[in-house]
């Protein structure tokens, strides 16, 4: 797979909420660090995705905001 963002991460999809148009896919990138994305379900069943296989979360946006406490 080639792409162009740089913000490529791997991991496994650690759960799928099934909604009536769209689907929240959880990714655990390592122990304790996970990211959501919500898909389409015509795209979840397109790719194949399910609970246990591995996934890319790939992040392209033009701003990203840092924020400290």
């Amino acid at each position: 797979m080639k792409i162009s963002a740089r913000n490529s991460l791997n991991g496994k999809i650690k759960s799928i909420a099934e909604g009536s148009v769209n689907n929240e896919v959880v990714i655990e990138l390592a122990p304790g660090v996970e990211i959501t994305s919500v898909v389409t379900k015509a795209s979840c069943e397109s790719l194949g995705l399910v609970v246990g296989g591995s996934a890319y979360a790939i992040i392209k946006a033009s701003n990203v905001m840092v924020a400290v406490d």
